[in-house]
């Protein structure tokens, strides 16, 4: 079953150097979707364990599975229009509508 177009849940604010999780769901796609964050366009690498040296500037962690998108200490430069893409291999990938957070 082909994913729906997913819910977004993003801040449109938060307070520089708070943890703020922005999330992302849809429950008809089957098997269950993989979700992809995007900020200004342009996909979010997922950021494991082993990244941090070489991406010492992510302050996020994203998790394909759950559809989270979590910053342990927000900053300005987070500031930014964010969507995410929910696909499954069937059908098309569906985003939800951009977000605007302002940090």
């Amino acid at each position: 079953v082909a994913p729906t177009t997913p819910v977004c849940v993003v801040p449109s604010s938060a307070m520089t150097g708070t943890v703020v999780e922005l999330s992302c769901k849809e429950t008809e796609g089957s098997p269950p979707s993989q979700y992809q964050w995007y900020k200004n366009g342009v996909a979010l690498l997922e950021k494991t364990g082993t990244g941090s040296a070489r991406t010492p500037n992510v302050t996020y962690t994203m998790n394909k599975k759950s559809g989270t998108l979590l910053f342990n200490t927000v900053t300005r430069n987070d500031t930014g229009e964010y969507f995410c893409e929910a696909s499954n291999g069937i059908g098309l990938p569906q985003k939800c509508s951009v977000k605007r957070m302002q940090v």
